[in-house]
């Protein structure tokens, strides 16, 4: 991580804050509208799929029905339910979107997300032993991590965790890498799973039950596309916050790095830990703005419509500092995620060697 001394940290500080307290004082009308309006847009999308799904015996009605609950799923997930869960339109005082009333449309419990994502996440975020997002316990992405013989699978877990993204999410909570270690029990683990349970079965019952037994003569066929609009949500939703985390240039933290730290540290560690992709407008606004995933982490409870508009200002105090501001392509920074992903499933020697015998460190 680039090193700046406390003066610096302090003008970094006050000027991200500067940017801050300007999208702060122009909250209003325009916001509550945008918002809105990707509701309407998602319950558009989400009835359309559901009336739509009973004849997907026509096959392109069923590719219309499971592409349109899918999209839905993936609006509610990221540029609704991710957002309202982070406080960006608790100034509304709508309690439809209050960060501590919504419950999203996932297995994982609202209660669960706030503490392993908006709470450990984003305090500690890309700090080795610290943040349990980086990676989910099953991938290595740092030389902070030593290798162990698994490790070598881990592009199996890679594509097994993407595919059932919502209900590893959902049991993140379960800190298995604890119980492995035998660091805790599990009966300290008792409430969540009751939770978990309930949400989870819930969310089963209602997709894979509720739903096609309405529609029981074709049942089968809405059980399938049910099926795809989770897994388009799924694939999609893992594949947009893997690019914001585990790209090439992402940096990772020791916790002595961070003891201590100060808002301005704190600011830094944001701004080198994570990484943003370019698109056009849908593609933004299909991952939640999380394809600014520098502004989200340096501003997460600002409303994420805001981003492209202080992404330049945010840039220029980058520029202003010497930071790097790691940006790309969607197509390169997911090329560096299974890049990376790839690198260090190889033994340390072998990793070594690929990379022309350098010692391997972490990045």
């Amino acid at each position: 991580m680039k090193k700046l001394n406390e003066t610096q940290l302090q003008e970094l500080e006050q000027d991200l804050n500067a940017i801050r307290d300007e999208v702060l004082a122009d909250l209003g009308e325009r916001d509550a509208r945008y918002i809105r309006r990707i509701i309407r847009l998602h319950r558009t999308l989400e009835i359309g799929g559901r009336v739509m799904m009973p004849f997907g015996f026509i096959p392109p009605v069923f590719v219309a029905a499971t592409a349109s609950l899918g999209v839905a799923k993936i609006l509610e997930n990221m540029e609704i339910g991710h957002n309202v869960m982070h406080g960006q339109y608790n100034w509304m005082n709508d309690p439809n979107l209050h960060s501590q009333t919504y419950e999203w449309d996932t297995v994982c419990t609202a209660d669960s997300w706030r503490r392993t994502h908006n709470y450990e996440h984003h305090t500690y975020t890309n700090v080795i032993g610290k943040d349990r997002d980086y990676g989910y316990a099953v991938l290595r992405l740092s030389d902070e991590d030593e290798w162990k013989p698994w490790h070598s699978l881990q592009f199996i877990n890679y594509i097994l965790l993407s595919v059932l993204f919502q209900w590893g999410v959902g049991l993140h909570e379960l800190e298995s890498e604890k119980l492995r270690r035998r660091e805790i029990r599990w009966r300290d683990k008792l409430p969540f799973l009751r939770d978990f349970a309930r949400k989870g079965g819930r969310q089963a019952f209602k997709d894979y039950v509720f739903f096609p037994l309405l529609t029981l003569p074709v049942a089968p066929i809405v059980l399938a596309g049910n099926i795809g609009a989770n897994l388009i949500r799924n694939l999609w939703s893992s594949t947009v916050i893997f690019c914001g985390h585990f790209t090439q240039d992402a940096e990772t933290f020791s916790e002595a790095e961070c003891e201590g730290e100060s808002t301005g540290h704190w600011y830094l560690r944001q701004l080198t830990g994570s990484s943003n992709f370019t698109g056009g407008r849908w593609l933004h606004i299909l991952s939640g703005h999380l394809s600014y995933q520098i502004e989200h982490h340096v501003f997460p409870d600002l409303p994420a419509h805001r981003y492209p508009e202080i992404s330049e200002k945010v840039q220029a105090v980058c520029r202003k500092h010497g930071i790097p501001y790691n940006t790309g392509s969607f197509a390169k920074q997911y090329g560096t995620v299974l890049n990376r992903i790839f690198r260090y499933s190889l033994p340390d020697r072998v990793r070594t060697r690929l990379e022309g015998g350098s010692a391997p460190q972490a990045i």
